[in-house]
C-alpha cells in the first residue's frame, strides 16, 4: 500500500486521515529518512495504529522509525483510559528495553592504560549474550515473583547498589500494578537464570567519554563534563519479556475478535483498557518490566565491582552514580493535557523515551529545573547522545521522543556489509575496544545498520521535542 504523506515544515510530515483512520498520523523526519521511510512497511505501520479504537491525538513515529511487529518501531499513540485499547505490539518483545547511564569522578586518561583490563573484567563479569547467565546468582520462584513486583527496589533490598539510586530511575524503577500471578511458569523459568544479563543483538554495555556538551548549564545539574568517563547500559527483560509478549498476543487476537475491533494488521491484536484482558495484559507487562529495572540495576553493581577491582578505587573515589534509566518499550497510565483539559491515557512507546519538560513532578527533583534526561544511544562505532525532555514535547508527543539511532539494514542485511572488514581492527584503530561473545553479533551490529544517530537528535531538537546536552564517545563496548 502507498501511503499518502504531506509535508508540514523541514522535520515533520502528515499521514491525512482517511478511509479507516481515526486520526492523522505524525511522523518526524528530514527528507532524506522520509524517502528512504518510503521504501519500506513503517509509514504503512503508522497509519494502521491510527486505525485503533479510542485513540487520541495522532498516530506517531520519531525520526529512528523503523519497520517493527505491529507497531513500528519508534511509534508513539496514547488512548483513552476509558475508551481505548493496549496492545502489545506497542510496547515489543522486549518489555522496558532501556539504557541506563552512570556518569563518574573520572576522566578518560584515568582509565586508558587500564581499559584493556577493564573491558576484559566487565565482559567477564556481566555475562553477554544468548542464553548468558551468572552461576553465583540464583534465585527461588519465590525470589521472582517478587523481582516482578519490586523492581530495582529488589535488587538495592539485596544489597544491589543504594537507595539514592531508584531516585533517578524512570518511575523509580518500579512499575506499579504488576501481578506475578498473570505471567507464566514458561516466562518465569526464561526469566530467573537471566536476571543480571545484558543478552545479545544491539543490548551492550559501554564504557564512554563525554566528548562534547552542547549546553554547559544543563550538563552541570547532570554532572557531566568534558572527558569524563560514563558508562551507559541497554538491555531489558530478557526471555521472560519476550515470553510474556508471546503469551498474551494470543490472549490479545481472542479479545480482538470477542470486542468486534477490527484489525488492518493481525499484528495490532489489542483489547480495550478497562476489559479483563486488557488488565491482564498490563499487569503482566508492568511485571516484566520491573524485571528489566532490576536486570539494570544488578548489571549496575557489578559495573561498579569491575572498575574497583581494575583501578584499585573506593566507591567514594569513583563516584559512579546514576543519572537516569528510562524505558523504550511500555504503555504506561499518564495525565496529559490534550486539547486544554486533562485527560487520563494509556501511552504506548515502542522505541522511544519518555521525555518529560522542566518542572513535571515526575522528573527526580534534582533535574526538574532542566527536564528529564532522555538517554539515545548511537551505535558502537560512532556516538551516543544525552538530551533533557521539552514543554515541546509535553504539547506534542505526549512527553515523547526517540530513543535511538535506528536500523537501516536487517540482521542479514548488515552481516553481508560486513564480510571482509575485521571490525574489531577497524573499532581498535579509532581507539574503541570491543568485547563479544561472537562475531555474528558483531557484524550485525556494524554502524552501516545504523542511521546517523547525529541526524536523528538534530530533528528532534528541530522539532522541538528534545535538547542535546552532550555527546558520549566509545571507548570499550561489551555486546552479547
Amino acid at each position: 500500500m502507498t501511503v499518502k504523506i504531506q509535508q508540514i515544515d523541514d522535520c515533520r510530515w502528515r499521514i491525512p486521515r482517511e478511509g479507516d483512520m481515526r486520526t492523522e498520523g505524525l511522523v518526524f523526519a528530514d527528507k532524506r529518512m522520509i524517502a528512504a521511510l518510503q521504501q519500506e512497511q513503517a509509514l504503512e505501520q503508522v497509519r494502521n495504529v491510527a486505525t485503533l479504537p479510542g485513540i487520541v491525538g495522532p498516530s506517531m513515529a520519531m525520526p529512528d522509525i523503523h519497520w517493527g511487529y505491529g507497531f513500528p518501531i519508534g511509534g508513539v499513540a496514547a488512548f483513552d483510559a476509558e475508551e481505548g485499547v493496549v496492545s502489545p505490539g506497542g510496547v515489543g518483545y522486549d518489555i522496558n528495553c532501556g539504557v541506563r547511564l552512570l556518569r563518574s569522578a573520572l576522566s578518560a586518561a584515568d582509565i586508558r592504560p587500564v581499559l584493556a583490563r577493564l573491558a576484559d573484567t566487565l565482559f567477564r563479569n556481566v555475562p553477554a549474550g544468548v542464553g548468558s547467565q551468572r552461576r553465583d546468582l540464583k534465585i527461588s520462584v519465590s525470589e521472582e515473583r517478587k523481582v516482578l513486583e519490586q523492581g530495582a527496589a529488589w535488587a538495592v533490598s539485596r544489597g544491589f547498589g543504594n537507595a539514592e539510586d531508584l531516585d533517578h530511575i524512570e518511575a523509580r524503577g518500579t512499575l506499579p500494578g504488576a501481578d506475578p500471578e498473570l505471567v507464566s511458569d514458561r516466562a518465569l523459568e526464561r526469566g530467573r537464570a537471566q536476571l543480571g544479563t545484558l543478552g545479545s543483538g544491539n543490548h551492550f554495555l559501554e564504557v564512554q567519554e563525554v566528548e562534547h556538551i552542547f549546553d554547559p548549564a544543563v550538563a552541570d545539574v547532570l554532572g557531566l563534563f568534558a572527558g569524563q568517563v560514563t558508562v551507559s547500559i541497554h538491555t531489558g527483560s530478557r526471555g521472560l519479556g519476550y515470553q510474556v509478549c508471546d503469551d498474551y498476543l494470543k490472549l490479545m487476537l481472542q479479545a480482538s475478535r470477542k470486542y468486534g475491533i477490527a484489525l488492518p494488521d493481525r499484528q495490532l491484536c489489542c483489547a480495550p483498557l478497562t476489559s479483563p484482558e486488557g488488565r491482564q495484559y498490563l499487569a503482566a507487562m508492568a511485571g516484566a518490566a520491573n524485571f528489566a529495572f532490576a536486570n539494570r540495576q544488578i548489571i549496575t553493581s557489578w559495573v561498579r565491582e569491575s572498575f574497583e577491582q581494575i583501578l584499585a578505587l573506593s566507591p567514594a573515589e569513583l563516584r559512579l552514580s546514576v543519572i537516569y534509566d528510562v524505558c523504550h518499550n511500555i504503555a504506561k497510565m499518564e495525565t496529559h493535557e490534550f486539547e486544554g483539559k486533562k485527560r487520563r491515557l494509556c501511552i504506548h512507546r515502542k522505541g522511544a523515551t519518555r521525555a518529560f519538560a522542566p518542572g513535571h513532578p515526575e522528573t527526580p527533583e534534582l533535574y526538574r529545573t532542566v527536564g528529564q534526561p532522555v538517554l539515545i544511544p548511537g551505535d558502537m562505532g560512532r556516538y551516543s547522545y544525552v538530551l533533557v525532555g521539552t514543554q515541546g514535547a509535553m504539547e506534542e508527543t505526549f512527553g515523547s521522543t526517540c530513543h535511538g539511532a535506528g536500523r537501516m539494514l536487517s540482521r542479514h542485511a548488515a552481516k553481508k556489509v560486513a564480510r571482509g572488514h575485521n571490525i574489531e581492527a577497524e573499532l581498535a584503530a579509532r581507539g574503541i575496544l570491543i568485547r563479544a561473545a561472537g562475531r555474528a553479533t558483531v557484524a550485525e551490529e556494524i554502524s552501516e545498520a545504523y542511521k546517523d544517530v547525529a541526524n536523528v537528535v538534530e530533528v528532534v531538537q528541530r522539532a522541538g521535542i528534545g535538547k542535546i546536552v552532550a555527546r558520549l564517545r566509545p571507548l570499550a563496548v561489551i555486546k552479547g
